[in-house]
């Protein structure tokens, strides 16, 4: 099984919930394979649990796995580091200090990490200190520029800017899109975003030149009854992501040579 995500177009893949191994597998082919289904490590008592378990997610999705921290708890990082250096998942979801250790124990360099990095209210700026101890400290803003390189100091593949607030920090994601595009690193916005916003927030990324974006999809689309992710609302996603690249390219042939 690939530990490559299945990106639409080389460009953009999913990120959504499975509630169950049916959910997930409804999701995956909802989005024609261009997903990773996110399994929360903080739901497992241990690791042999949450590893039994995952792996059947693996096997109904083809890999398409995203190992979670559970709400960005710092807390869960090394528990997401020794679960994906068994499973080597497609994607792994790491506090900023975690992507180190989770690189080392994946032992290969194809597997997504991301690192979690908040908006500060300054555009160019974001706060690393993300991790179990950190994020408990004054905050340590530092330029995005840095932040990435420090990134990709240890291993990591993308930036997770999160809590977004769907568009509220439109400008300081901006920032975050060009210096992603810049560096040639991935970008992963996650939190606030739903099907009204989702649109703007995959332009302003693709806009801004980014190799691959990973738009995490959440609490949004899942049914409040059930905790299933919404099938219908993943083909939404889907078809939303296929009209901004159909309208791209017809844009481009309006432009002259």
């Amino acid at each position: 099984m690939s530990v490559i995500p299945n990106y639409y177009k080389n460009c953009v893949c999913l990120n959504v919930l499975a509630h169950s191994v049916e959910n997930a597998k409804a999701c995956y082919e909802a989005a024609e394979g261009h997903v990773v289904l996110g399994v929360l490590s903080k739901n497992y008592a241990s690791d042999e649990a949450a590893i039994e378990d995952m792996k059947r997610y693996q096997d109904a999705t083809n890999n398409a796995l995203s190992v979670g921290l559970g709400a960005g708890d710092p807390n869960q990082s090394q528990m997401v580091s020794r679960l994906s250096g068994v499973l080597q998942p497609q994607h792994v979801n790491q506090v900023f200090t975690g992507v180190g250790t989770s690189r080392a124990l994946l032992g290969q360099n194809d597997t997504v990490i991301n690192g979690l990095v908040s908006p500060t209210g300054k555009i160019g700026y974001v706060n690393i200190a993300t991790g179990p101890l950190s994020s408990q400290a004054p905050a340590a803003e530092v330029p995005i520029e840095t932040a990435i390189q420090m990134l990709q100091d240890m291993g990591g593949t993308s930036i997770k800017y999160f809590p977004m607030e769907g568009l509220a920090h439109r400008e300081e994601f901006k920032a975050v899109a060009e210096a992603c595009a810049k560096y040639d690193f991935y970008l992963e916005p996650t939190g606030g975003i739903d099907l009204s916003n989702f649109e703007e927030i995959l332009k302003i990324a693709i806009d801004a030149g980014v190799k691959k974006v990973i738009p995490h999809v959440y609490s949004s689309i899942i049914d409040k009854e059930t905790g299933d992710t919404r099938i219908g609302d993943v083909r939404i996603l889907l078809s939303m992501v296929k009209k901004l690249f159909t309208n791209s390219l017809e844009n481009k042939k309006l432009i002259p040579e």
